[in-house]
């Protein structure tokens, strides 16, 4: 009886948003992060994404890693996973105090969410799918999508600042909010910059300094500390921004 042990695929997508270059999770962002992840699985890993992926993706996962925000109209219950709300001005995070929804559920933020999602990818056996209670394909579109989401510095912050979408700023001459400023407008212009406006270039770019000048970095990227399945708390902060 094999199983395919999907934990590879989690410090792939994680290690991406340690590198400076990508600053925005919109379209482009959760693209970028999904084509380099499914990149570098291993092949057993490659099979099972595969597998789980819908037919509409022609197997590609990065085509369909915004699917987590679209889904967020239909299935409602989805919204809280999406970020971590910590105390006004107390720049510090704690999961068994933050982790919670607005009803105060325990467990359900960003963190809670990449815990469970990844507990059920590791239940996947190929030899007895009947065997599975979950919806597996979900599982794996909403894990690619929130490992991107909890290394956006505004999807974990002030409660008050609901993300900074409270926070209105200019990009050059738009006016806009500091949100959506990291989600999309940095890397959009990035693109434009360097890019060529090509997401593909940027993925190219990316892959090239991973194995070049971040090659001795990627190693400490694929593992959690004290064989943990995932660990999405070593990645939170409050940025204090002063505004």
């Amino acid at each position: 009886m094999e199983y395919f042990k999907l934990n590879v695929f989690l410090p792939i997508v994680a290690f991406l948003f340690l590198f400076p270059v990508v600053h925005g999770w919109g379209l482009d962002g959760h693209y970028t992060v999904c084509k380099i992840a499914q990149s570098r699985l291993s092949q057993a890993a490659a099979d099972a994404v595969e597998k789980l992926l819908p037919e509409s993706a022609n197997g590609d996962l990065a085509s369909v890693c915004i699917w987590a925000d679209h889904v967020k109209f239909r299935y409602h219950w989805s919204s809280a996973l999406h970020y971590i709300d910590t105390p006004d001005n107390l720049c510090t995070y704690q999961y068994n105090r933050d982790c919670k929804d607005e009803n105060g559920v325990p467990d359900r933020c960003v963190a809670g969410a990449i815990n469970n999602y990844t507990d059920q990818l590791l239940s996947y056996n190929i030899a007895n799918e009947n065997a599975i209670t979950y919806n597996l394909t979900e599982s794996l579109l909403f894990l690619s999508h929130f490992m991107g989401d909890i290394h956006q510095p505004l999807h974990v912050g002030f409660t008050s600042d609901r993300g900074a979408n409270t926070i209105d700023v200019h990009w050059y001459t738009r006016k806009t909010v500091l949100h959506h400023v990291w989600d999309s407008n940095i890397i959009e212009t990035a693109e434009e910059r360097y890019d060529d406006s090509n997401v593909d270039e940027l993925v190219d770019a990316l892959q090239k300094n991973i194995s070049t000048g971040w090659a001795d970095q990627v190693k400490s990227w694929e593992s959690c500390s004290g064989n943990k399945k995932a660990c999405p708390d070593m990645y939170q902060s409050c940025l204090c921004l002063g505004i």
